[in-house]
């Protein structure tokens, strides 16, 4: 019988002989002792933590204290003495004498916030509301680094200020550990006490926040947490620490059966490279059979996927011929059509006719410009380059242009952007649109073509020439030229800006190499 449960135990796996181990030596005496000692840095903790709270609490009644006696000193001051008369502010000056700690800076308006006279240096305090007497209304104002508040009396209004400076004294005065002061309203806050960096590696900070003044403000408190020290946590976790000295024990013999031999396999994993040499994993990597199995399935793994690997490699390779194939392909198709419409366009009879064939010409043209330049560009796969399909295109305009602007310039001042192929065909049909427009309209007058990044995503497209006026209105042709650029502008899904001289669009183009 014995030896039956000996043969089963060999047969598990390494990990569930060290838990069985573990749990049967150590994990009742560790559950005690983990628990008697959480135990006692739990009430340790809870006593630092109230000690902290109750700072945070005196550190924000000291400051509501100083809101409140301010406050309700300026009130009982001003009530009933607001007046039109210069003396108004000097009355209510002399009454807040004989207050102790009172800010004396304030001012006093009537009941519209018209502002009657002042003491002291007030902040601007026209964003505090209007009161009615007796009710009181608060504003940080960070520009100033004050809160201001103001109180409604009979009469008008009385409107105060307290520092930066009066705020932080009256909460180090009640909290003198304090490391952190912050007022907030729903608008704005006030930083009193910027926290300070702790050189002490035993002790941290820790949050609160106070409401203030009924809610109307909110106190974010930062007060020093005392850690408990290295010393104190030994004392307490002594009888824990023999625990941990059994489970470094385990360690060793996890990482000598287990974290030894995985690094092995990691390393040969890792310096392994695809297509250069054949996996070599190592072979002795110590008694346990589920890393050895591990090996092995590696390196059927790795067969497999080199395998996959091959395939796909070819695979890709042909999907790339042929995309090639059919681009090269539609491009030469595409200019057999051209100079098919070229050569009728030669015979026909009439001007009109004549006009057609060549409008036709240039925009099949420009489609196989399009596909030339992908054809072109799929070595490195960014896309087709902007610069010289324009470039190619209107050299193929000029060179296309009907008798009567043989003559006319086509200048280009262009960056270097790769966009895709849409695009490519939209800005393409976009820019034949215009510059024949102007061939048929006023060919003695140049066109100019720019394009400039404005972003690493895009690229603004800008046509300048005399006949672009996006009023003129009664021609036929000028309405159908201006729909059919507005739905390639929608097309390149942008909005077409249009000025008098200058159209131009916004164009998604790749990042910068």
């Amino acid at each position: 019988m014995l030896g039956e449960a000996a043969r089963r135990f060999a047969a598990l796996s390494t990990p569930v002989k060290l838990f069985l181990i573990l749990s049967a030596a150590l994990l009742p005496i560790g559950l005690g002792l983990v628990w008697a000692a959480s135990q006692g840095i739990r009430d340790a903790n809870n006593v630092i933590e109230d000690q902290a709270h109750e700072q945070a609490r005196l550190a924000s009644r000291g400051v509501e204290s100083l809101i409140a006696r301010n406050a309700l000193a300026l009130r009982i001051a001003s009530n009933g003495r607001i007046t039109n008369s210069a003396d108004a502010c000097s009355i209510v000056q002399q009454s807040l004498t004989v207050t102790p700690a009172v800010a004396q800076r304030f001012e006093l308006e009537d009941e519209n916030g018209q502002r009657l006279c002042e003491v002291g240096n007030v902040p601007e305090t026209a964003r505090l509301s209007l009161v009615a007497p007796g009710d009181i209304a608060l504003k940080i104002l960070p520009e100033d680094e004050a809160l201001g508040f103001r109180v409604g009396v009979v009469g008008g209004l009385a409107t105060g200020a307290l520092s930066r400076a009066d705020l932080k004294k009256a909460a180090l005065d009640a909290a003198p550990n304090v490391q952190g002061l912050t007022l907030r309203d729903r608008q704005s806050e006030l930083q009193i006490v910027a926290p300070s960096a702790l050189d002490d590696p035993a002790q941290k900070l820790v949050t609160s926040k106070w409401p203030l003044a009924n809610g109307r403000l909110e106190m974010v408190v930062t007060t020093k947490l005392p850690m408990i020290t290295t010393g104190d946590r030994l004392l307490l976790l002594l009888p824990f620490l023999m625990w941990i000295v059994a489970a470094l024990l385990t360690w060793v013999l996890v990482t000598r059966l287990l974290i030894g031999p995985l690094r092995m396999l990691q390393r040969a994993v890792v310096n392994y490279e695809p297509g250069n040499e054949e996996l070599a994993l190592p072979q002795k990597l110590g008694p346990a059979t589920e890393i050895q199995d591990l090996r092995d399935a590696f390196e059927r793994a790795m067969e497999r996927v080199e395998g996959s690997e091959r395939e796909m490699a070819g695979a890709l390779e042909g999907q790339r011929r042929l995309v090639r194939e059919v681009h090269h392909r539609v491009k030469n198709n595409l200019q057999v059509v051209a100079s098919l419409i070229n050569i009728h366009g030669r015979t026909a009879e009439t001007p009109p006719a004549r006009a057609a064939y060549g409008s036709i010409s240039r925009r099949v043209g420009a489609l196989a410009i399009v596909h030339r330049n992908h054809f072109a560009e799929m070595e490195e796969n960014r896309g087709i380059s902007l610069r010289p399909l324009l470039s190619e295109l209107a050299a193929e305009l000029r060179a296309t242009a009907p008798d009567s602007a043989r003559g006319m310039r086509i200048e280009l001042d262009l960056e270097g952007a790769n966009t895709t192929q849409d695009v490519a065909v939209s800005v393409a049909f976009l820019v034949t649109e215009i510059v024949e427009f102007a061939m048929l309209r006023t060919p003695e007058d140049p066109v100019e073509i720019s394009l400039r990044r404005t972003s690493e995503l895009t690229a603004r497209l800008t046509l300048n020439s005399k006949v672009l006026n996006p009023d003129e209105e009664g021609d036929r042709e000028k309405d159908q030229f201006e729909r059919i650029i507005s739905g390639l502008g929608k097309q390149l899904r942008s909005v077409l800006e249009r000025k008098l001289g200058r159209y131009s669009v916004e164009i998604p183009v790749f990042p910068p190499l």
